[in-house]
């Protein structure tokens, strides 16, 4: 199955000159959805994985079903004020401005073997956050899995220099 073929690209979304990859259709083909979970799981069958951690909003769709399917946990990272315990926060960069993510300090307990995930890796300030929030619970990230990478903006080299090994299942040349 070509999933490529089930992303819709948005012209001028969320601005103009922007292409944005809806990965939305790709969710509700039923086939696409379970061949991406079960591609994105590949390659941590043979692997312990604690903890799925994934990152708002889509990333605890994709996340959930992977820790389903290779039987781990399920741990989100949320922006800023959404979750009620103590956290471990992270600020990042945006186009313009910052945001924060958070997770739950008692989330993942030291040294826990876990997977990152998240629907699309641009520029991988995002993941970049949540690498970190992972890093001061003591976390052992093994990997980090996105259905879509954006390579020309550089989001997985710049994860991969974390030396956090990325993979990805389809790619978009350009924004």
């Amino acid at each position: 199955m070509n999933l490529k073929d089930t992303i819709r690209t948005i012209p001028d979304f969320p601005k103009e000159g922007i292409m944005f990859r809806d990965v939305t259709t790709l969710m509700t083909n039923r086939h696409a959805f379970t061949e991406s979970v079960l591609r994105l799981a590949a390659p941590y069958q043979e692997i312990l994985v604690d903890n799925v951690v994934g990152i708002e909003a889509r990333g605890f769709v994709f996340g959930a079903a992977l820790a389903f399917e290779l039987g781990a946990g399920f741990v989100p990272v949320r922006k800023k004020g959404k979750l009620p315990f103590d956290t471990y926060e992270q600020d990042y960069a945006l186009e313009y401005g910052t945001d924060t993510l958070e997770m739950h300090a008692d989330a993942v307990r030291g040294q826990e073997q876990v997977l990152l995930v998240d629907d699309l890796i641009a520029t991988g300030g995002t993941a970049e956050a949540a690498v970190k929030v992972l890093r001061k619970a003591g976390a052992n990230i093994i990997g980090a899995a996105f259905v879509i990478d954006l390579p020309d903006l550089g989001g997985r080299a710049r994860i991969e220099a974390m030396g956090i090994p990325v993979t990805t299942l389809i790619e978009f040349e350009g924004e």
